[in-house]
């Protein structure tokens, strides 16, 4: 929604300020113009991207008009999910997970935190690294190494579409002054009109660059520093679990364990040590 606000207000700005200093809207309206600089741009994305880099880019811009899931309340499910499995394996041993970690969905813990369960991502990385703390067949340095290799790669991951849409936002001026050349050559080549048609011509063709920079700084830019945005957020969760569970590998107490993962949260989301206390508690009476 953020994203929509922050278009109507590039809008109303550009546009309502021209407006304002007694230009025309109409001498702005190129539909040609926009077809030269989009319909370039759109065919350079393609050259310059594999199928897979593509699909992933498609796929990323839905995300963009959606708010961040992000919140206080998610993390506190996670927290309170971590809790509940390190003390079970507390209290029944580690094998005593099995189950849960094998088949998350019909796990009874796991199915008292929906917001959780439905992000495949985050409960596929927490249970292959219980499923690995249960082999035990790993020490606590081994499983750390191997969860930052697995992080780096989820952000090389989402840092595609990053690349993809801030390469295309860049191309983007580039291609308005192709645009604009082009109507600079039309225009020469219509020198025998009369100097009110050949100022129009030559409007026609400066709209060109104006438009490129525009859609460039105005519209696509901003769409992937969102997009990192959202990286970082999501990387949370999963330097969350991971220090979570390193602790608990390391001898802590669940509590204290948990502790280690509220800690590596930004401030704007981080619940209080009484707030999770207090969620878990309620969560534990479920």
């Amino acid at each position: 929604m953020l994203v929509l606000v922050g278009y109507l207000i590039v809008m109303g700005s550009v546009f309502g300020g021209f407006v304002l200093s007694g230009g025309h809207l109409a001498a702005l309206f190129q539909p040609l113009e926009l077809l030269m600089i989009g319909g370039a741009a759109v065919g350079a994305f393609f050259v310059g991207n594999n199928g897979k880099a593509i699909k992933a880019t498609l796929g990323a811009l839905p995300s963009l008009l959606k708010g961040s899931k992000f919140t206080k309340a998610l993390y506190m499910e996670l927290m309170s999910l971590l809790f509940e499995i390190l003390s079970k394996v507390r209290k029944e041993g580690l094998m005593s997970i099995e189950g849960d970690i094998e088949s998350p969905e019909e796990s009874a813990i796991f199915s008292k935190y929906p917001g959780i369960l439905s992000d495949h991502h985050i409960v596929e990385f927490m249970t292959d690294y219980l499923r690995l703390m249960v082999s035990g067949n790993m020490d606590a340095f081994q499983i750390e190494n191997l969860m930052d290799n697995e992080i780096e790669t989820h952000h090389a991951e989402a840092e595609v579409p990053i690349h993809c849409i801030a390469k295309l936002g860049d191309g983007l001026p580039a291609f308005g002054i192709v645009a604009a050349v082009m109507g600079v050559v039309h225009t020469m080549e219509s020198v025998g009109l009369p100097p009110s048609e050949l100022g129009m011509l030559i409007a026609h063709a400066l709209v060109g660059t104006f438009l490129g920079i525009l859609l460039a700084y105005g519209f696509v830019g901003p769409l992937s520093s969102l997009l990192e945005q959202k990286m970082h957020e999501s990387s949370k969760m999963f330097q969350c679990v991971k220090v979570t569970l390193l602790a608990s590998l390391n001898g802590y107490a669940p509590a204290l364990a948990v502790e280690f993962g509220r800690k590596v949260l930004f401030s704007t989301e981080r619940p209080s040590f009484s707030e999770l206390e207090e969620h878990i508690k309620n969560a534990k009476s479920k």
